[in-house]
């Protein structure tokens, strides 16, 4: 007796003409490595709290980093709050302008790798 899965052969990748939703990235994704869509939901759930867990809390001199192999890295970096200070307008020459406080926040950078940028 065959198998079921040999005998269906994964469709075509093929680009989309819109965005991909979340559900058809999960469709195609199970299609071509024979999951289940609820395995690779599952899968994408792991990825979202490794990652959370390794961007937590980053420090001032150290921002922490999470790589995804082969297409990008994510950076969090910690930004110390600022003060309302005044400083001259560079639109208009010789007025002072007012700078609003700014509190302490993360930021998020994520930057392509070299495999990711070839395949662009």
């Amino acid at each position: 007796m065959k198998k079921k899965a040999a005998a269906t052969k994964a469709p075509k990748l093929t680009a989309s003409g819109r965005p991909r939703t979340k559900s058809d990235l999960y469709k195609l994704l199970a299609e071509h490595n024979g999951l289940q869509r609820k395995q690779v939901a599952g899968m994408f759930e792991t990825l979202g709290k490794v990652m959370a867990v390794d961007l937590a809390k980053p420090k001032a001199d150290k921002p922490n980093s999470f790589v995804v192999p082969g297409m990008m890295k994510v950076n969090a970096i910690y930004k110390p709050p600022t003060k309302a200070t005044t400083k001259p307008n560079p639109f208009k020459p010789g007025e002072m302008m007012e700078v609003k406080a700014k509190p302490a926040r993360t930021v998020i950078k994520i930057r392509p790798l070299k495999a990711l940028k070839a395949m662009v």
